[in-house]
């Protein structure tokens, strides 16, 4: 119910914006709006309101403003003034610019809304890095909290959240360039600077496996026993809930992270219990596990059967109005570069097309940052808007940017596209959209049968 109601309601929103857009600007610039749309196909609800026609239609993918023009049918010789295709070059362009500019509007003041109402996030209290990725090759280590970023040229930010880190590691990657940390551990002592090596991966595809490769994922939390299901490995060997784990088989376990791995390697073979030593309640107590095997795809796992890992420690990330709309409008244009950027790469064969999404992943998503909270669902829809705009302003014959195309070359060479052009630049239009509709939907339903 929540993907539904998030689905809905994050393209009802962001299609009447876009439509407002240029709606409002063709308005101002005399033209007659004869209809305003939200979806297409089979109209189901509709209100006449001077001379525009406000209506719902079927099929929720979209909308479109319809406006006097003469290529539309015909104009009385005395509303002639009021047609679109009348107007002068720069009136035809701002209106059909305001749809994707608004779009991106709306973003920097979603992402200041979400700012100003604040989201309890972990703070950015790094976990064990695994073996090998360049945050374990930099030095880094559980418990080491980032408390500032820095890119070459030596501007250093403030980090309030691990998610802010992980975004500031995404874009340095995306540029090719190495991130400076200043880091201290846990209680924010011991302070020093650690240069994490991203311009290792500058060229590669910015996926989840690239990310995985710099090592910095999940926040710090507590090596600590939770919740161990009846008659599981935990259970039959005596650990209980809140019981703290300090070493297995000899070895400290920093956290929950090396705690986690070291329970999932232990499988195939007949390998000895791994011997657990605990403090519970100031005593230290010692315990045989058997972890059970399972199989994940082609890998053996070792499980427990109980959660692991303590709640990591939460910050309050929350900005005034003044600096959320700065960081809204930092935000907006960070997306948008790394929208721009991905379909760059997707372009050229650089990055894969499994990037692209659909609507399936945008319901699903939607309805997951509606559980979480008003900021997550701002936030959330914030970055859909960005991506509405981007994608509109593309340079592709049937969206805003193609039109935009058309009016550029008009400027230049005098006169407009002619009418053959412009019948096979749309066909062409239209089958590269279909195409991409295609592979995002299929994309969406190999993510959710887990195939991707």
């Amino acid at each position: 119910m929540n993907m539904l109601l998030g689905f809905v309601l994050t393209l009802g929103i962001l299609i009447v914006v876009h439509e407002y857009g240029h709606y409002q600007v063709a308005r101002w610039c005399g033209v007659k709006v004869l209809r305003f749309s939200v979806g297409f196909g089979q109209v189901i609800w509709r209100r006449q309101r001077g001379a525009t026609e406000f209506t719902i239609s079927a099929i929720p993918l979209g909308g479109y403003v319809r406006m006097l023009d003469h290529r539309e049918g015909p104009v009385p010789p005395e509303q002639a003034h009021q047609a679109f295709d009348r107007q002068s070059l720069t009136r035809r362009a701002a209106i059909v610019a305001a749809g994707p500019l608004v779009n991106l509007a709306l973003a920097v003041l979603l992402y200041a809304a979400a700012h100003w109402v604040g989201t309890d996030e972990p703070m950015a209290i790094l976990a064990t890095p695994p073996a090998r990725t360049l945050a374990a090759e930099a030095g880094l280590a559980a418990g080491d909290w980032v408390q500032a970023t820095a890119g070459p040229d030596g501007e250093w930010q403030e980090i309030a959240s691990i998610n802010e880190l992980q975004w500031q590691a995404t874009q340095a990657v995306l540029r090719g360039e190495d991130l400076q940390l200043q880091v201290s551990d846990a209680d924010g002592g011991h302070r020093r600077l650690v240069a994490l090596r991203l311009s290792a991966l500058a060229g590669e595809e910015v996926d989840a496996a690239a990310m995985q490769h710099v090592g910095i994922g999940a926040a710090f939390r507590t090596p600590t026993i939770s919740r161990p299901a009846a008659g599981g490995p935990a259970d039959k060997a005596g650990l209980r809930a809140d019981d703290q784990v300090l070493a297995i088989d000899g070895r400290p376990v920093p956290d929950a992270q090396a705690l986690i791995e070291r329970i999932r390697a232990h499988a195939g073979g007949a390998q000895p219990p791994m011997h657990f030593v605990v403090e519970r309640r100031g005593e230290r107590l010692e315990f045989d596990v058997t972890p059970r095997q399972v199989t994940e795809g082609d890998k053996t796992l070792g499980r427990i059967d109980a959660q692991v890992g303590g709640a990591p420690r939460m910050v309050t990330v929350r900005l005034g109005p003044v600096d959320g709309l700065v960081r809204g409008a930092q935000r907006t244009w960070e997306m948008a570069s790394l929208s721009l950027k991905m379909l760059g790469r997707m372009l050229v064969g650089q990055a894969s097309l499994r990037n692209l999404s659909g609507p399936l992943t945008i319901a699903d998503y939607a309805g997951q940052s509606l559980q979480l909270g008003l900021s997550y669902y701002l936030g959330f829809l914030a970055m859909v808007s960005v991506s509405l705009g981007v994608l509109n302003l593309l340079p592709l014959p049937m969206l805003d940017g193609g039109h935009l195309m058309y009016y550029l070359f008009e400027g230049v060479t005098g006169r407009p596209v002619s009418d053959l052009w412009h019948k096979w630049l749309q066909r062409s239009g239209a089958f590269v959209l279909l195409l991409m509709m295609t592979i995002a939907l299929s994309n969406d339903v190999a993510r959710l049968l887990g195939l991707q």
